[in-house]
């Protein structure tokens, strides 16, 4: 096979290259490190977006330490007191800083110009983050968990899943909770940020858009004049998919001032 090429001795094209080239064509490298961004970047709501990341690092981390660990020793040392509580505060913090994170988005219709996928990771990440949250809390090898799990139990039995997922079985909660589902949490943030780099962050709803489509549509002869308006809430200028996250600021629409 030619290297330069990159075709086989028949002339068919090399898998490895089709790959390649893929990812090049969607994540260039001046867009998945990126080193400017639109100036509507700097806002909170990504700031939370960011903590949940790095929420999700402490939960690894210290969830690791204490799966090689064992019960005992996070419930009957000192330090295992200290790893056990930096856990159960990373889950919760990283619950606080996702529900932020994803209610904001929400309003700021984070789907528009073809980003339909990056929302949908986002809150698949969420929903996948519960029955890890709550596996966790059946493993915890005490009262605290043995109350959660017959009392959850119920619910469980009540949708018809309680033979399938039998929260009195330690066994079958831990091996969820340990390599499972966080390992479907992970993949999930990463195809979420990958997404971001490849599409760019959502812009914000311009007024001056909405406005001169208004006066538009009320020049034009009246009617439901907000009908004019761009129906998926992407600013005049922005014709692209996706914004390329060079920090390339959008043109005003026409008529604005």
């Amino acid at each position: 096979m030619s290297a330069d090429a990159g075709q086989t001795d028949g002339g068919k094209r090399s898998w490895t290259v089709a790959v390649r080239d893929r990812a090049v064509s969607s994540w260039p490298p001046e867009k998945l490190l990126a080193d400017r961004q639109p100036s509507y970047v700097s806002s909170w709501i990504y700031v939370f977006g960011v903590l949940s990341i790095a929420s999700l690092v402490v939960i690894i981390g210290s969830g690791t330490i204490l799966a090689l660990k064992g019960p005992g020793w996070w419930h009957f040392t000192g330090i295992g007191h200290f790893f056990n509580s930096i856990h159960l505060w990373g889950v919760e913090l990283f619950f606080f800083f996702m529900v932020i994170h994803l209610w904001g988005k929400y309003w700021m219709a984070a789907w528009r110009g073809g980003r339909k996928h990056v929302w949908i990771t986002g809150a698949v990440t969420f929903l996948v983050a519960i029955p890890c949250a709550l596996t966790g809390y059946v493993s915890q090898q005490n009262f605290d968990a043995q109350w959660i799990s017959t009392q959850a139990k119920d619910a469980m039995n009540s949708v018809g899943i309680g033979a399938f997922f039998n929260l009195m079985n330690f066994g079958q909660m831990y091996s969820y909770h340990v390599p499972l589902l966080p390992l479907a949490v992970v993949a999930l943030v990463i195809a979420h940020v990958l997404l971001v780099r490849k599409h760019g962050v959502v812009p914000p709803f311009t007024l001056a858009a909405v406005t001169a489509a208004v006066a538009d549509k009320a020049t034009a002869g009246g009617g439901d004049a907000l009908a004019a308006a761009p129906p998926s809430g992407v600013p005049a200028g922005d014709t692209t998919a996706g914004n390329s996250g060079t920090g390339v600021e959008h043109p005003a629409p026409e008529g604005s001032t």
